[in-house]
Parts: structure tokens; sequence; C-alpha cells
């Protein structure tokens, strides 16, 4: 698949009237909703993040923070069904003996053929869904096999679709406070009242006609809602941000470039490693006013450790993605930060990629892990694990920022190790970008070793289990203007599939020895993301529509059932109100995910549904 900088906004857009009518309705959908608020009945059973919940069992081979647990006994009531983001579920009832026998329980049509990313939640017996744009919610009746309980279809401004980079994906949402959270494509972040579907309050951050969109997935932490911006491919200038949960007014803004006021860098930000410290680096390390519309924008996961009071996300590429347009370290690019979530104050960051020319973000998830690094029930470190889009799989020590484990996790060409005294992968000269030079065959693309789609951690087997991309990639810096609202790509890019033919392998990882346990190739994309349980079954989904199941501790398959449309959104499990456990996934291909529509037979159409399984 060849990718390029798309047509101008003028061209696929609508007119300013159009956009103001669009405006318009939503406002006053946003009046009568607060009229009906009133009407409110009784709310489902609010299970909001327990800060001090129980902790997991000590464990021999790794386990999550103390105080990351949310939800009660079988609900999934967070994107990552828990604030470290394992994606663990302790339900066994489906187990490697049995799960051969599962069986479709009922389905769900979302009406939206875009890309499914995000994972149904689970609280008490109803589940939530929210769908990409328009970003229509739904909450479901799990006595009545998903019978609609209320449905919210917000005026979302359509002048976002014209400018968001690859698909208009919904991430994920969250529950909290009674209150269904999420984000608007158009930059608005809305919580309905999960007893009727109106809204409660919502919170504009962003103009979309200057580019910007929002896509990712909210996390709660304590009495915040910390929410990012996306539109890297079109020069915004990324941030994160903080709400206030019961009201919706804005706590705090980080920026990732600017001066270290406007990044909320002060005296306790003390990074591991020499070359990320200093003043105002985030001005200092770009040509004059280009962090201006320099990206980093944080459209990805966040994880919450409450012991060290710290919140963990990562920001994108730099723009252009012709690098020759932007000498320095395009700083805080490409960077993983730790923040107090209180005041949103940095404490340490990490640039994976100083001065990027492959469009390696970091924006993918950090999982928290209390892991035994020298060995089976040594005393554990504090650590998280980050595959990145270079293709590094990182083990760091979460307090400070150190890297501690960094191997690459597939077959790319583009470094030849990594140099744990710098913190950084050694680079391959040939396999630098260029402006007008068409450098071939750089793996992984620009879609990266792994993109948006989740890992997921046991704790019974000490494994990372990790969706992998190999497809590589042609890539010519082009030089691009800035203009506000339109793209500012600055490269022509290729994509093709890896040396042995396929786009994918999904694996297995031991994030103390930084290197694979097991895997399986794939010939298509998995974008899907992974779960993990205590029945030790590891399930995921590829983009050509087949959700599968397999030995967490062998990888071998177990089970397969094809959908009806590609696997975009993280599968997640339940107790059901009858006692019995289910499965459940989004299908939807869309996204990144159709880099490989060219090469793939069959490469199925769009079509949102929810499909649960059971035994």
């Amino acid at each position: 698949m060849t990718r390029s900088a798309p047509a101008p906004r003028a061209a696929r857009g609508l007119s300013s009237g159009t956009r103001r009518a669009a405006l318009g309705a939503a406002l006053g959908a946003a009046a009568l909703a607060a009229a009906l608020a009133a009407c409110a009945g009784p709310r489902d059973t609010a299970l909001t993040p327990q800060a001090n919940g129980t902790a997991p069992a000590p464990n021999a081979r790794g386990a999550p923070p103390a105080g990351v647990a949310v939800g009660g006994a079988g609900e999934w009531v967070t994107q990552g069904k828990d604030l470290a983001l394992t994606r663990f579920s302790d339900l066994s009832e489906i187990t490697t003996a049995n799960v051969a026998n599962l069986k479709t329980a009922w389905s769900f049509s979302t009406g939206v053929l875009y890309g499914h990313e995000g994972a149904p939640l689970v609280v008490g017996k109803t589940m939530y869904l929210v769908t990409p744009y328009p970003d229509i919610a739904y909450a479901l009746d799990l006595t009545k096999q998903g019978a609609i309980k209320w449905k919210y279809q917000p005026n979302t401004d359509p002048w976002a679709v014209g400018v968001a980079c690859c698909d208009v994906v919904n991430r994920g949402w969250a529950f909290a406070d009674g209150k269904l959270i999420y984000n608007l494509l158009d930059n608005r972040t809305i919580a309905l009242d999960t007893a009727t579907g109106q809204p409660v309050w919502q919170t504009k951050l962003g103009d979309p006609t200057s580019g910007q969109t929002m896509t990712m997935a909210p996390l709660v932490v304590k009495d915040k809602v910390l929410v990012g911006n996306s539109g890297g491919e079109m020069g915004v200038r990324g941030f994160l941000a903080a709400l206030d949960v019961h009201t919706g007014k804005l706590a705090w803004r980080a920026y990732a470039t600017g001066p270290d006021k406007d990044v909320l860098i002060g005296p306790d930000f003390k990074p591991f490693y020499a070359r990320d410290r200093g003043t105002d680096l985030g001005v200092k390390s770009w040509p004059a006013d280009a962090w201006r519309h320099g990206a980093g924008a944080s459209w990805g996961w966040i994880s919450y450790d409450p012991e060290l009071n710290l919140i963990y996300y990562g920001t994108s590429n730099p723009s252009p993605w012709n690098q020759e347009q932007r000498p320095g370290d395009n700083k805080w690019t490409a960077t993983i930060f730790a923040r107090d979530p209180d005041t949103g104050a940095a404490k340490w960051a990490l640039q994976t990629g100083p001065h990027d020319d492959h469009d390696y973000d970091a924006v993918n998830e950090d999982v928290l892990i209390d892991l035994p690094m020298h060995g089976p029930g040594s005393t554990p470190r504090k650590v998280m694990t980050h595959f990145d889009r270079n293709g590094f799989g990182y083990t760091i020590d979460r307090a400070t920022g150190e890297v501690l484990v960094a191997n690459m996790f597939g077959p790319y060409n583009w470094a030849d190790g990594f140099d744990l005294a710098t913190g950084l992968p050694r680079a391959v000269e040939a396999k630098h970008t260029h402006q007008g030079v068409n450098v071939t065959n750089i793996c992984p693309s620009d879609i990266g070793g792994k993109n948006q789609n989740p890992t997921a951690f046991s704790p019974r087997t000490g494994l990372m289990y990790v969706p992998v991309n190999t497809g590589c990639m042609d890539y010519e810096g082009v030089e691009s203007s800035f203009i506000a609202g339109t793209p500012y790509w600055g490269a022509h890019v290729t994509e093709h599939p890896g040396a042995d033919g396929n786009w994918g392998e999904f694996i297995a990882w031991d994030p103390v020895a930084g290197r694979r346990v097991w895997q399986l190739k794939e010939h298509t994309l998995i974008w899907s993301g992974a779960l993990v349980t205590a029945g030790d079954v590891v399930f995921y989904g590829t983009t050509d529509g087949y959700f599968k199941a397999v030995d967490a501790r062998t990888g071998k398959p177990l089970w397969q059932q094809k959908l009806g449309s590609g696997v975009s959104g993280p599968p997640m499990t339940y107790r059901g109100p009858d006692g019995k456990q289910y499965v459940a996934v989004l299908t939807g291909v869309g996204g990144a995910a159709r880099v490989s529509k060219g090469s793939v037979e069959s490469f199925p159409a769009g079509g949102g549904t929810l499909y649960v399984f059971s035994l």
C-alpha cells in the first residue's frame, strides 16, 4: 500500500455553513439532554477505580502493582482491565481443555462501517459500547442478550472526518462516577449518565479546523479524566489534559512541545539519561518556531501506578515526516512521559526516538508489572513493558525511566542493536531517510513493529502476549509546507509484507530476558490486541476476520472462528448474569490495518458487529 499526503481538506471537507449548522445542532442537543438528565432513573452499579483496591497475590513470575484493580469480580470496567493495562482476567471457566467448545452466544450490529478499535465494558448487568464516528454510545442489557437499554447519538462535527489521519476510530471509553466518558472525534470529551444515556457534561479541547481530532481512550485516575489529542500528520501541537470527573472542568494541560512551563517540566523533573536534561528543550531542539506545529500527539494508552502516583503515556511522531525540515532532537515527540496525575508535572521522560525519521511513535501502551528481574521468586522490581513502534521490546524501571532490557521483537533492520548506556537503539546509517531519496526495504514500516493494538500480561506465566507487525516500507521524504488544518505529512511511503511474505506474527515474550518464547505466523496484520485469562488461554483476532484462542504456555492453536469483518478491537471477557464466562470482541476492520488490503486475498469489508462467545 502506498501512502502520501492526502487531498487538501477543501477537497474533502464541508462548507463553513454546513459546519456551523452541525455545531448549532450539537448545542441544541446538549440543551435538550440537560433537561432530560433531570428525569434520570436509577443508575447501574457505580464502580470507580479503586485506588486502594485489592492487590493481586504476590506471584513468583510477576504481578501488577497494588491498587490497580478496578471493578467487581467478573466485570471489565476499564479498557486495559486494570490501571496497569495487563488485560489479564482471573476468570477460568474457559480453559485450554474446553475452549474448542466455544459457540456464539449472541451478536449485535453497531451499524457503523469504520474501524472499531475499542473494547466493550461490562458493569453489573450492562455492557457499554461506543462506535467510531459518529461516536454513538450504547448500553446493552446482558439479561436479554444485548437488548438496547439506551442509545446516545451526538452531533459530532463532520468536519473532523476530513482531517482525521487514519480512519475515524474511537479506541475506547471509560466508566467512573456513574458516567460513561469518551472522546468525540471533533475534540469534545463527553460524560453520559449511565442510567439514562444523557449528557452530564461536555468539554471542548480543540478545533477540528486546525487538523486536531481525538481518538484515544480516556483513563480516570482519582477525580481526573485524562485525555489527549490526535493529528500528528496535520502539524498539531500534542497535549495530554486532565478534566474534573464531576464537572468536566479543565484541571491541567501538558503540551509535548514548547517551553518547560507549557510542557509542565519543573524542578521535580529528573530524566534518567543526560540527553533528556536541560532547560526548554521543547524549544531549543527545534528550528525556530517549528515546535508550534511539531506534533507529539497523545492518541495511545495511559497507565497508572497508585503507589508511585505516576501516570505513563507516550507521544507521537514529529511533524513533518521529512526529517530534513526539522534538525534537532525534536523534543518531546516520540517520548514516554511519567507525570503526577494531580498536577500534570513531569517526573521523568525517555525519548525513544530523538529526531525520528521513520514515523516510530512512542504512543504504545506501558504495562505495569512488579517483576522478579533476577529469576522467579526474587525481589520484584517496579518496571513497565513497552513494545515500541521502532521494534524494540523495552523493560523499563518505572520509578526512574532507566531502560533495563531492550531487544528487537521482530525481524527488523533499521537498527542493529541497543545501547543500554545511552538508552538508544544503534541505528543503521543506510536506513536513515532523506528528502528526495527513496530508501527501500526499511523494517518495520511506518505503522511500526507494533501499533496501538495492546499487549497482555499473565502473572501465571510471567509472559507478555504481543501482536507483531512484520511489514516493511520504502520511504522518500518530500518537502511539506505548514498550513493549519491541512496535511503536513512530508513523505511518500510504500508498504509491503516482510521477507517471508507475511504481515504479522503473534508472540509470547519474556520481559526479563527480552526474548521470544513462542510465535505464530499470520499472513495478515493482527490489529486486535490480546486478552489472557486464568484459564491460560490467549485470545486475539486478525484483519482477515479470524478470532483465535491459543495456549498461553505453548502457543498451541486451540480454536478459531471466522467473523463477518476484520478484527480491530481488543477482546475482553466477563461473567454474565447467569454466572457463565463470556468472551466478547468487536469486528470492523479499519484504520491503518488496511495497509495489507492490496496484497491479501479476500480482505473483508468493513462492518461493526459485536460477537459474544460462551461454552
